[in-house]
């Protein structure tokens, strides 16, 4: 019982839903609540990394259906800038790291220095690694943007092989040379 006498639904106990979708960077797992799209998880992430009460999407839900469409059209190159509405969990700090992902422009990299300066707080780079680490929806915000300062690439929970596939495919769209990417691939 609530503290305000009513039953819980299923709603309260499971306030996301699920879809799993085939990627060429493998299994996705799409997760949506009510506000927007809340997860964009690894076929092998850790249940403690992004921590969602979720069950099984029952029939077409309109956030994972549109999540699904512009994630493939990102994987088929016709994509650049997703358009959905986002519904992350996180702290303050956490979301204010998330929305500085958001404006990293496609096909370029920040170090996480820069976007701890860019947030205001230039001495909080480990603080920005540990928040990026935590960012429930990789691509859409795009965490596998964020390098470190040397220029190597570095922790990425959808592995070091997927930053640096997910890169090249940004570089090939923007007509970089094939190069390009191989050097993004040879830093993994």
């Amino acid at each position: 019982m609530r503290s305000d006498g009513a039953s819980p639904s299923s709603r309260d106990a499971n306030p996301y839903v699920y879809k799993d979708v085939a990627t060429p960077v493998g299994r996705l797992r799409l997760v949506a609540g009510d506000e927007g799209l809340a997860a964009i998880l690894w076929e092998k992430d850790p249940p403690a990394r992004v921590p969602l009460a979720m069950t099984p999407a029952r029939g077409p839900h309109p956030v994972l259906a549109e999540a699904e469409r512009q994630l493939a059209e990102y994987f088929a190159g016709t994509r650049t800038t997703f358009e959905l509405p986002l519904a992350p969990t996180g702290t303050p700090f956490q979301r204010k790291v998330w929305q500085a992902l958001l404006t990293i422009p496609f096909g370029e990299t920040r170090s996480y220095g820069e976007i701890a300066a860019q947030i205001g707080n230039p001495t909080a780079v480990r603080a920005v690694g540990a928040a990026n680490g935590k960012n429930p929806i990789s691509i859409v915000a795009p965490c596998h943007r964020v390098i470190g300062a040397s220029g190597k690439l570095t922790g990425f929970a959808g592995g070091l092989e997927t930053k640096a596939f997910l890169l090249a495919l940004e570089n090939r769209q923007l007509g970089l040379s094939l190069a390009d990417g191989d050097r993004l691939a040879e830093q993994a």
